[in-house]
């Protein structure tokens, strides 16, 4: 992939870091309207007893609000709740005390628009991953991107299977759960279990033409 136009996600899957690494240029869309149950305000985990979601309330009320205005919604204490499901499932990790404060940090830092916290976090996790490709921001919506860029908005979906995926074949790796392998976790997922290593791993899941 050249350049790719993607949506903006909470502590995206690890698909979503193979599009970023397998391209020489990323978009991020930055002038659509919140789309509901999607991994804009969701990521997933594995538990001790299952893949959980994770949603970050924000308020919409049902209408078109443009993204970068999309605010979070903190009567709700969404924060606590990730963060005790995040500690429970990954203390015991290896990686789990060399990134788990950044991380906590900015999960606490109380921003008030969901676009500006996922580009907290998207910059946190490609620091940690070192994946250095050059990101830019759409300065406008289009139906359809400009020829040369890939479109990948909404392509990675929670109601929609890896294999929908062309780029991505994900390589197992050692998950702390279960004895099947939970693909396409959050990337946090990746990080906290295999710390280093996780280049490697998303290096090794982009499908090469």
């Amino acid at each position: 992939m050249n350049a790719i136009l993607i949506d903006l996600q909470y502590l995206p899957p690890v698909a979503y870091f193979s599009a970023i690494l397998a391209a020489d240029k990323v978009i991020i869309e930055s002038h659509e309207h919140f789309v509901k149950q999607t991994y804009r305000n969701r990521c997933k985990i594995l538990t001790s007893t299952k893949v959980l979601a994770l949603p970050v309330p924000v308020h919409h009320q049902g209408k078109k609000i443009p993204i970068q205005e999309l605010k979070i919604d903190y009567i709700q204490k969404w924060q606590n709740n990730h963060w005790r499901s995040i500690e429970a499932a990954y203390r015991n990790s290896p990686f789990f005390d060399y990134y788990s404060d950044s991380l906590k940090d900015i999960i606490y830092s109380n921003t008030q628009n969901l676009f500006e916290l996922n580009n907290q976090l998207l910059t946190l996790c490609l620091k940690y991953l070192q994946i250095d490709t050059p990101i830019e921001y759409s300065e406008k919506y289009h139906i359809e991107p400009e020829s040369g860029i890939t479109d990948l908005r909404s392509v990675i979906h929670p109601k929609k299977s890896t294999l929908d995926i062309q780029w991505f074949d994900a390589r197992p790796y050692h998950q702390i759960f279960g004895k099947d392998f939970a693909t396409n976790l959050s990337i946090i997922d990746l990080l906290f279990c295999e710390g280093p290593r996780a280049l490697e791993v998303l290096t090794s899941s982009i499908v090469t033409s």
